[in-house]
């Protein structure tokens, strides 16, 4: 079967082309993706605590190399990874030969997947993805879809207002060099307000809301109430 173009998916093909570029990289600590090796282990520790991975069954949408789709494999959860990047998913699958993980990664769009395997999972993850999609709601009501009811839903993404723009795309693209340039579009950042919108109209009730702030002097990422650049939200889906 043909496979259907960006075109015909909630895609973009700039933004897949940028990632698949600099996929090789994905596990260097050090490369353009050190933001993400260092955030990892709090995401993943906030997730873990409220929802407890261990033996869950869970889709990491926009998974790319795969390095929380490993991480959560890493706690006992039976894993899934999905992307639309054949660069990225190439990259993760060699990875768990080194790693000896388990996941189970697969080119399909969430929109796909929520056909294919509705209610289905017990935990769906979507991070750093939704401002890269060119309609967020739609990415939205595909997870709300894929994850069972009463099973959770977990966000994340960047705010969109002045200080945002100042610290993710001035501070880190530009000064500190955290990350190449170009690597957001400030207009398609998302407001905690709109996302709440998109969860509500999905069928999820929002659960939390976290903040995620770096210290340039300390270089230390923290989570908290500081919502103003980046945030995650937990989300649990209506009982039908």
């Amino acid at each position: 079967m043909q496979e259907p173009s960006t075109n015909q998916l909630n895609a973009d093909p700039s933004e897949l082309q940028k990632f698949s570029d600099l996929a090789h990289r994905w596990w260097d600590p050090n490369s353009e993706f050190k933001p993400l090796h260092e955030i990892n282990p709090l995401r993943l520790e906030w997730i873990d605590r409220y929802v407890g991975v261990q033996g869950k069954r869970v889709i990491d949408v926009g998974c790319g190399g795969g390095i929380l789709s490993e991480a959560l494999a890493a706690k006992g959860a039976d894993v899934t990874g999905i992307d639309l990047s054949d660069r990225a998913l190439s990259v993760a699958r060699l990875h768990l030969h080194e790693s000896g993980h388990k996941v189970n990664y697969r080119k399909i769009s969430a929109e796909e997947m929520a056909a294919e395997q509705p209610a289905s999972f017990d935990l769906v993850c979507c991070m750093e993805m939704l401002e890269h999609v060119p309609d967020p709601a739609s990415t939205v009501r595909a997870c709300a879809q894929m994850v069972k009811p009463g099973g959770q839903v977990v966000f994340s993404t960047l705010n969109r207002n002045p200080k945002s723009y100042l610290f993710a795309i001035i501070g880190a693209e530009y000064v500190l060099k955290l990350l190449p340039r170009g690597t957001h579009e400030y207009s398609k950042f998302i407001k905690p307000s709109e996302l709440t919108n998109f969860a509500r109209n999905a069928g999820l009730d929002v659960a939390e809301l976290m903040g995620m702030t770096y210290n340039p002097f300390t270089k230390v990422y923290a989570l908290g109430p500081d919502t103003d650049v980046n945030y995650l939200i937990r989300c649990t889906r209506r009982a039908d």
